[in-house]
């Protein structure tokens, strides 16, 4: 039966292979002891705090060895995880924590002022502290554990028995056995760029079939080693790679976050094979000092998701000898959709891949049917990949997943007469001038390959001649090196008039998520 615990699996198969190396306290553990922590903090759950199956338990903590303990509990023990961002603010968390309807709330104590700002504001039964000296009425992780060192349950989720046993069957959630495929794993709330964010019911069968997927359309390896720098409450942190690397008994190395000369000397130091990021890390690893000189001899690839990648990323890194793939995922279809060979990524430069075994994908015309090759579409999916649909909100799940399967991602994207896709932007981002559609991630791939662009996004706005223009905003590696008339004939030849920015707005910075999505939303409100 699928379920998330991949965890259990490997340690059965490989137990004394090292599964986690910690960065930068470079603790090492093997999937033994992975598997009895995620027990001890398992069976904290159930006998100390008494959570049952289905409860909510937040998590808002750091990359570290306690997020996986918790994350592998949950998927143990049928407890459902909610990892939630660690740059929100207690406001925004809130509304999370009220949405899910946490019965238990754990926390590094990184966070330790956000938290007493949600006490007394949100109804959680139990806080537990990982590591906070000074949480008052809070219970320590490791007191549970503690109390619970004497009456551990073997490593198993055996543990979960039914308190009624001989009554008739019921869902997992009820029973206290090991979760069903469609029993929900983790709530993963979207970053909200705009509107309220949502709850994704992630539920095992998703966990396992992206892992599963992912190793056999990747070809990742049991030898292979793999670097998270991306943050674990993010599904991109979580399903690339952690996941599948544990699924073929791989080793991770965990960093707490970001910090370029630190990666570089660690993808080095551990012999890293298999390294995922996204385009604004990628960029920031691209102007380390360390970029020119460090030893890349041992990396298979390096692959990019989140969010589109500009080409001269990808070319500045096939300079120095390496593959450079580009990949692409939401977090309501999982993070892994589309696979390419490292052969393919050169000659298809650019290009998202092919859908993954047993992915079904397709490029909608507005009418539902499938666009020309060629010609700009939305992006549906379906598969065994897909989320149940969103917590608590039956208008969104209906608005996403139609009544055949098909999740409708919002995405823009085009596939060729090989049937590799390659994404425009999102279908929001789309902007109509003078009755024709323009593409925002088709004028910033071009403003990037700029020699004084450090960073570009490109919006519509309304304007009373054309319908829309296009705006673009942009960040200089130097404040003043060129002006919107610069750019805008450094666009011309390249790109069809129509689709030149008319505007121009020069920042230091633009406003991203921690994901690295810029905030279009943001954008447009300095422009009005």
């Amino acid at each position: 039966m699928l379920h998330a615990d991949v965890l259990r699996e490997r340690a059965r198969l490989t137990p004394g292979k090292t599964a986690l190396v910690c960065v930068p306290k470079g603790a090492r553990y093997n999937y033994r002891e992975l598997d009895e922590r995620v027990n001890r903090v398992a069976a904290a759950w159930r006998d100390a705090c008494g959570f049952a199956p289905g409860d909510r338990v937040g998590l808002l903590a750091h990359n570290r060895v306690e997020f996986i303990d918790a994350f592998f509990a949950a998927a143990r023990s049928g407890v459902i995880l909610v990892p939630l961002g660690t740059r929100l603010t207690p406001h925004e968390i809130q509304v999370i924590v009220e949405d899910a309807g946490l019965r238990g709330f754990m926390y590094d104590g990184a966070f330790a002022d956000t938290v007493r700002a949600l006490q007394g504001v949100v109804e959680v039964e139990t806080w537990i502290a990982l590591d906070d000296p000074a949480a008052e009425n809070h219970t320590r992780l490791s007191d549970l554990l503690a109390e619970v060192a004497q009456g551990l349950p073997a490593p198993s989720t055996a543990g979960w028995r039914p308190a009624n046993a001989g009554a008739e069957p019921r869902s997992s959630a009820q029973r206290g056995t090991t979760p069903g495929p469609e029993d929900i794993c983790c709530l993963l709330y979207t970053s909200g760029t705009t509107g309220k964010p949502k709850g994704v019911m992630v539920p095992h069968r998703m966990v396992a079939w992206n892992s599963y997927n992912t190793v056999m359309c990747w070809q990742l390896r049991e030898d292979d080693v793999s670097p998270v720098f991306t943050p674990l409450y993010h599904a991109g942190g979580l399903g690339a790679f952690l996941l599948p690397i544990f699924a073929i008994g791989g080793t991770i190395v965990l960093h707490a976050g970001f910090d370029a000369e630190e990666i570089w000397r660690t993808i080095e130091r551990e012999r890293c094979t298999v390294v995922l990021g996204v385009p604004t890390i990628y960029k920031l690893l691209m102007e380390a000092p360390a970029f020119e000189s460090v030893d890349l001899s041992h990396v298979r690839w390096f692959i990019s998701g989140g969010a589109p990648l500009p080409l001269y990323i990808i070319e500045a890194y096939q300079r120095r000898g390496v593959a450079f793939k580009q990949g692409y995922g939401l977090t309501e279809v999982g993070v892994n959709c589309f696979s390419m060979t490292v052969e393919e990524s050169v000659r298809k430069k650019g290009s998202i891949g092919k859908p993954m075994m047993f992915t079904e994908a397709r490029a909608a015309a507005p009418d539902g049917a499938d666009a020309p090759d060629g010609e700009v579409g939305e992006l549906w999916l379906r598969g065994p990949h897909v989320c149940k649909g969103y917590w608590n909100n039956p208008e969104g799940t209906a608005a996403a997943l139609d009544a055949g399967g098909w999740f409708h991602t919002g995405d823009l994207a085009r596939r060729d007469e090989e049937g590799f896709f390659y994404i425009a932007g999102r279908q929001k981002d789309m902007l109509i001038s003078g009755g024709v559609n323009v593409y925002p991630a088709e004028i910033e791939a071009e403003l990037l390959l700029h020699p004084a662009v450090q960073d570009a996004a490109v919006v519509g706005l309304a304007d009373p001649t054309w319908g829309e223009i296009g705006a673009g905003c942009v960040v200089l590696r130097e404040a003043g090196s060129v002006t919107g008339d610069d750019l805008a004939a450094f666009l011309t030849g390249k790109l069809a008039q129509y689709k030149i920015p008319r505007r121009w707005l020069f920042l230091e910075a633009l406003p991203r998520t921690p994901y690295g999505k810029v905030i279009k939303g943001e954008l447009r409100d300095r422009l009005l």
